[in-house]
């Protein structure tokens, strides 16, 4: 994070981001044909796009246009206020990514345009990702004030476990919650990497909070799901609500408490950023984890685990069955990046420029976007499909770590077709001649067991701290589980009661609530 923005600072102390009254030429590009780009990076471990890549050098030469490309941090809070800032500074980028809410507070504050006439300037790009829902879903009092697309693919997260060390212990997958708390035990205590030493743990995970899995976050989603429990909002019509307040979400908690206190999770949970926990992984910390199916099986991802552990192996397996019955990975709902034009850019004239260069970044420019430079980052086969044979460094194939910086502004242009997840996941062979196939990994885990979640009304950022610090707290030991019930009543004193009826009234009016709310794709075989 640092990195990120002393990168930031570095623009704003080079007079690169603008006020509507500078105008400067760079390298005889004029300032109206100069966007700067705030991104969502595409690699979180991986270094921002250089300035000298051959996309920026393809931008400027086929376009006219000056690309400056700036990756936005990771962790959201620090996001907004960067945002925010610079809005209050009148020194917003051209084009920038921005989540909902804080889109609906730009918008009221007039510091961002409407980008409704875009699409017709973006024909091919907007029948590619911009569908109605799309459009929906940043409009506000049907007014679009940003450009939607998907931010994720569905249901591509997993329970992953080392069959290497199932196999080491005699251990069989496990199945319950009692079956994890064994292999959970054993990995932690029995040595199953068979170095001697006390180092490793049963489960890894770090907290990672989306709008639809909040409290401790999608990474130990799995154990709530076992107690029917998973995500933030139960949209169930026999049993909607917010899942904190059901009896069955504080036998979740004791449940990861339990974990916590004996050790059967790597400690470093509730500190781990997401590069950390990965990291970790890689280092053979954990013997489960849910992971993300490109985070782990990208050849330049699962690399320096392949490397350390070149007999290890990880398996997917299906998520814990509680004592119910329940069982689900976790909460999903369809979710989008939404990039928003500054109204600066608009009292520019930019909005134009701005729709040209995600025109071609869609259409001509859409190859060197994803995949880097030919016979340097990937080559062309007869039939015109993107491959890695015949490079003359392999090194720096598309698909291994050094040409990630390379490929930041990806997220810009993905509308994940079959063909397009095919190329982005290609297969290959580890060193224990396994093959690792991501795109197959990405099915098998929408086949697993998930739940529908659903988006509603947010809630004040005190009592989301409140929350969120609350069931950490617990989780960790450091608040005594006996005194759940009077922070409960807290939480609803300072408004979580109303925040659950706010939700209520939402998903009734909108027809939210459901008879079922578990998906399958086993259920279709």
């Amino acid at each position: 994070m640092k990195k990120i923005f002393k990168i930031i600072s570095a623009f704003f102390s080079a007079g690169i981001l603008l006020t509507a009254c500078e105008r400067i030429d760079i390298e005889g590009i004029g300032e109206l044909n100069k966007v700067v780009l705030w991104y969502s990076p595409y690699s979180s471990d991986a270094d921002p796009l250089p300035m000298d890549s051959v996309l920026i050098d393809h931008v400027e030469k086929d376009l006219g246009i000056s690309l400056v490309a700036v990756p936005l941090p990771l962790d959201k809070a620090e996001q907004e206020a960067l945002i925010m800032d610079a809005a209050h500074k009148n020194s917003l980028p051209d084009i920038f990514m921005v989540n909902r809410d804080m889109l609906t507070t730009l918008v009221k504050e007039n510091y961002v345009a409407r980008v409704d006439r875009m699409y017709e300037l973006m024909p091919e790009r907007t029948a590619r990702m911009y569908d109605e829902t799309a459009k929906a879903s940043s409009s506000i009092d049907g007014v679009s004030y940003a450009l939607s697309q998907s931010g994720s693919i569905d249901r591509n997260e997993g329970v992953l476990i080392r069959k290497d060390w199932l196999d080491k212990l005699g251990l069989q997958v496990p199945v319950t919650l009692d079956d994890y708390y064994n292999v959970m035990k054993a990995f932690t205590v029995n040595d199953p990497d068979d170095d001697g030493l006390n180092n490793t743990y049963g489960y890894g995970g770090f907290i990672e909070i989306r709008a639809v899995e909040d409290g401790l976050g999608c990474r130990f989603a799995p154990f709530f799901g076992a107690f029917g429990v998973e995500g933030t909002f139960n949209s169930s019509k026999s049993n909607p609500g917010l899942n904190v307040h059901k009896p069955e979400y504080f036998e979740a908690v004791k449940y990861l408490a339990r974990l916590a206190s004996e050790r059967l999770i790597d400690p470093k949970w509730a500190i781990y950023t997401k590069n950390e926990f990965r990291d970790a992984w890689k280092e053979g910390k954990f013997g489960i984890m849910r992971e993300q199916n490109a985070a782990f099986a990208l050849e330049a991802n699962y690399k320096d685990f392949d490397k350390r552990f070149p007999e290890g192996e990880w398996i997917l397996i299906d998520p814990p069955v509680g004592p119910k019955g329940h069982s689900s990975v976790g909460a999903f709902s369809p979710g989008y990046r939404h990039y928003a034009v500054s109204r600066r850019a608009q009292e520019l004239g930019k909005i134009p420029i701005i729709a040209r260069l995600l025109e071609w970044m869609s259409t001509d420019g859409y190859i060197t976007v994803v995949y880097g430079e030919e016979a340097v980052n990937y080559m062309l086969d007869d039939d015109g499909h993107v491959v890695v044979d015949g490079l003359q460094d392999p090194a720096l194939a598309y698909t291994q770590k050094a040409a990630a910086p390379l490929l930041q502004l990806r997220n810009l242009v993905f509308h994940n077709s079959n063909e397009e997840l095919a190329e982005r996941y290609p297969a290959w062979i580890s060193k224990n001649g396994k093959e690792m196939n991501p795109f197959k990994l990405l099915r098998e885990m929408q086949k697993c067991t998930w739940t529908i979640g659903v988006n509603i009304p947010g809630t004040s950022k005190e009592l989301k701290t409140f929350y969120e610090d609350g069931i950490r707290d617990f989780v960790a030991g450091r608040r005594k589980l006996e005194t759940w019930d009077l922070w409960i009543k807290e939480f609803d004193r300072l408004g979580g009661a109303d925040w659950e009826r706010r939700c209520l009234l939402y998903a009734d009016e909108n027809a939210l609530l459901m008879d079922n709310v578990y998906v399958s794709g086993k259920d279709d075989q």
